[in-house]
């Protein structure tokens, strides 16, 4: 069962999703939040594996909460919202979210969303793909040598440097954990240590490094 906090300062949004959600098997609501202090504070409480999280909410905004549920490993967060400009989806991705999707997504294109960020994968929505992609091709990635090392941000280690690979195929978790026969709580914890060192948010990013460097 995939344990799921909704956020959204509209009561009738969080309700519709709720009911979206109590028609899957797989699926639970765990807690709802009206605004970023309240969504940060009953992840903390709850420990969901989802937060679904909208930005423009009263007070924390769902950015900001998304960069502290994130910086603690307190769950994976999928932002929804109505907003498609460049700052929302780059604020969002830079804060550490693992996933970014319109409202105007299907009901079955959300669920799925959910399912595939708990597993450790991203989900960009189709409408900002290309701007996202040409967005973080054109930033400087740090410079990886033969050996896997990163020249800023420290080396990685040889299982660092699988997991890097892996993260440029587009692997899951769930895939990579299989892929080298190790648990997916290892794997977990070596994908937080790549994206530290790489000095990136989301493995999305550590993707791009590792295509550019010619990893994968």
């Amino acid at each position: 069962m995939i344990r799921v906090l909704l956020a959204d300062d509209h009561a009738a949004i969080r309700a519709g999703m709720r009911l979206l959600l109590a028609q899957t098997s797989d699926l639970e609501v765990v807690a709802e939040a009206a605004d970023g202090a309240s969504a940060v504070a009953a992840t903390r409480e709850h420990r969901p594996d989802v937060v679904v999280m909208d930005i423009r909410m009263p007070g924390m905004d769902g950015i900001e909460a998304t960069a502290a549920i994130t910086a603690d490993n307190l769950a994976d967060v999928l932002v929804l919202t109505t907003f498609d400009f460049d700052d929302v989806v780059f604020g969002a991705l830079r804060a550490g979210a693992a996933g970014f999707l319109l409202k105007t997504a299907e009901p079955a294109e959300l669920l799925n969303a959910i399912r595939a960020v708990a597993a450790g994968d991203g989900v960009v929505a189709p409408e900002v793909t290309r701007r996202l992609l040409a967005a973080f091709v054109a930033q400087p990635a740090p410079e990886i040598g033969d050996s896997g090392e990163v020249a800023s941000g420290g080396g990685l280690t040889p299982r660092e440097s699988e997991i890097l690979t892996e993260l440029g195929r587009g692997l899951s978790n769930v895939q990579i954990a299989t892929a080298l026969t190790i648990t997916e709580a290892t794997v977990k914890t070596h994908v937080s240590r790549v994206l530290a060192k790489l000095g990136v948010p989301s493995r999305m990013q550590a993707a791009i490094v590792a295509r550019e460097r010619g990893l994968v």
